[in-house]
C-alpha cells in the first residue's frame, strides 16, 4: 500500500471542454460540442483560483486569466467519460469502475409519463401538481401555497434521473411522505420508467415568502448493478468515507461511513476535519453546489464565485495532509452555465493528483473512463477491482 489515505473530491460539474462525443448530446437541440465549463467562467469574469493553479489546473487546458506552471508536486490531465450519460449516477458510477450502456432516464423536457402520474396518483391518494423540471426552491414559491390548501403533492424533476416530490411537514406528515415516496420508487422502477433517484423533499413555512426545505429529506436511489471498488474496500475492512450525496448516490452500497453536507463549505470543513483524524482507506466527497446552485440556474458568475471560494479551503485541507496521502480531485461531468438550456453537458472532466511525497510532477496521458480513478484506488490497497479502467499509479513518482 504506497498510499493510507486517499481523499477524492467531486467537483460536481466542473467540466474542461467538450468530448469528441459531445455531438449526440444535446441541450434545447444544440449539440454539446461548444460547451467548455470551466472555460466559459474564465471568460464570463476575473476568475482567480491561485490555489488550482499552483496544482496545475491550466496544465490541462488553456483557462483565460489562469497561466501554467511548472508541476513538481503534482499530476494533472483530464478524463473523457466512457459510459453512455452525462448524469450525476452515470459519472460517479463510472469513478468507481462501472460502465453504463443504457443512460438513466431524465424527463426534463416534458416531464414524467401521464401513465407513471396517474398510477402515482391511485397508489398514493393524492393528485399531483407540477410534473416539471424545476429549481426545489422555486418550485416552493409557485405551487407551496396550493400545495397547503389542497393536500397535492409537487412533483418536479431536474437535469437528472431523479423524480422528487416536495410536501408540507403540516400538511402531510413526514410518515406518510415517506410512503409515498415508498410507493413512487417502486413505481419507477418498471423497466420503461427507470429512474435513479426518487427523494421525499419536506418543507415549514407559512407562504411563498419562507418556504424552507427541511432536513428531513430522504433518498430513495438505485444500487450499483455490480460490486464497485468500494465494496472491495469495504469488504477489505478498508475504511469509505461517503461526503455529502455520494452516500445517496450508491444507495449507502459499500459505505461504512457517511455524513451529509448542507453547502460546498460544509463539505469541504469536513473533508477537513477528517484529514485530521486517523483512517485508513477513502474518502469520498461530492460539492453539489457548482451544480445545482449556479451550472443548471445558468449563472456563470455564481459559479465562478464558488470555484473561488473553493480554491481558497484548499490550503487548509492540504495542510493537513499527511506525506502517505494522496488527494485526488476532478469532476462527474460537464453544466456549461453559458450555454443553452439547463441540462448537463457533455465534456472531459480534470483531474488533479496531489501528494507531499511526490518528488516531481507533470501531466499525465488523457485518460479514457472515469474507471481509471476506481482502478488507480484498487490497486493502491490492493483489493479487487472492477473489469474497468487502468491504473495510473505507476505514473506517479
Amino acid at each position: 500500500m504506497r498510499f493510507k489515505r486517499v481523499f477524492l473530491i467531486v467537483m460536481d460539474s466542473v467540466g474542461i471542454g467538450a468530448q469528441p462525443d459531445a455531438t449526440s448530446y444535446f441541450n434545447d437541440g444544440v449539440s454539446d460540442i461548444n460547451a467548455h465549463t470551466l472555460g466559459h467562467i474564465a471568460t464570463s469574469m476575473d476568475l482567480k483560483l491561485p490555489n488550482l493553479e499552483a496544482l496545475g489546473i491550466a496544465n490541462i487546458e488553456p483557462i483565460k486569466g489562469l497561466k501554467p506552471v511548472n508541476l513538481n508536486q503534482s499530476y494533472v490531465t483530464k478524463i473523457q467519460e466512457a459510459s453512455l450519460g452525462k448524469d450525476t449516477m452515470t459519472g460517479h458510477w463510472e469513478m468507481m469502475g462501472l460502465y453504463i450502456t443504457k443512460p438513466f432516464q431524465t424527463f426534463t423536457t416534458h416531464g414524467f409519463p401521464e401513465e407513471l402520474i396517474k398510477e402515482l396518483e391511485e397508489k398514493t391518494g393524492r393528485k399531483v401538481i407540477g410534473n416539471v423540471a424545476a429549481s426545489g426552491t422555486e418550485i416552493l414559491v409557485e405551487l407551496g401555497e396550493e400545495h397547503m390548501k389542497t393536500g397535492n403533492i409537487i412533483v418536479y424533476t431536474s437535469a437528472d434521473s431523479v423524480l422528487q416530490i416536495a410536501m408540507h411537514e403540516e400538511i402531510i406528515p413526514i410518515k406518510e411522505q415517506y410512503k409515498i415516496c415508498e410507493i413512487a420508487r417502486e413505481i419507477t422502477m418498471k423497466p420503461e420508467w427507470k429512474v435513479g433517484r426518487v427523494i421525499a423533499r419536506p418543507f415549514l413555512g407559512t407562504n411563498k415568502t419562507n418556504f424552507k426545505r427541511t432536513p428531513n429529506r430522504h433518498d430513495y436511489a438505485l444500487k450499483p448493478h455490480e460490486k464497485t471498488t468500494l465494496n472491495f474496500l469495504d469488504e477489505a475492512n478498508y475504511d469509505v468515507i461517503a461526503l455529502g450525496k455520494i452516500n445517496d448516490i450508491f444507495d449507502g452500497y459499500g459505505i461504512n461511513k457517511y455524513s451529509k453536507t448542507v453547502s460546498n463549505d460544509d463539505g469541504m470543513n469536513q473533508i477537513t476535519e477528517w484529514a485530521t483524524k486517523d483512517f485508513n482507506g477513502l474518502c469520498f466527497l461530492n460539492l453539489v453546489d457548482f451544480d445545482a446552485l449556479y451550472g443548471h440556474r445558468r449563472d456563470p458568475i455564481g459559479y465562478g464565485n464558488a470555484l473561488m471560494q473553493f480554491d481558497k479551503q484548499l490550503p487548509l485541507l492540504m495542510n493537513n495532509l499527511n506525506d502517505d496521502d494522496l488527494l485526488l480531485i476532478t469532476a462527474d461531468h460537464g453544466n456549461d452555465p453559458t450555454y443553452v438550456g439547463t441540462d448537463h453537458t457533455r465534456e472531459f472532466v480534470p483531474l488533479i493528483a496531489y501528494s507531499k511525497s511526490f518528488t516531481e510532477g507533470g501531466n499525465l496521458p488523457i485518460l479514457t473512463t472515469f474507471s481509471d480513478i476506481a482502478r488507480t484506488i484498487s490497486d493502491n490497497f490492493k483489493v479487487e477491482k472492477t473489469p474497468y479502467g487502468s491504473s495510473f499509479l505507476g505514473l506517479i513518482k
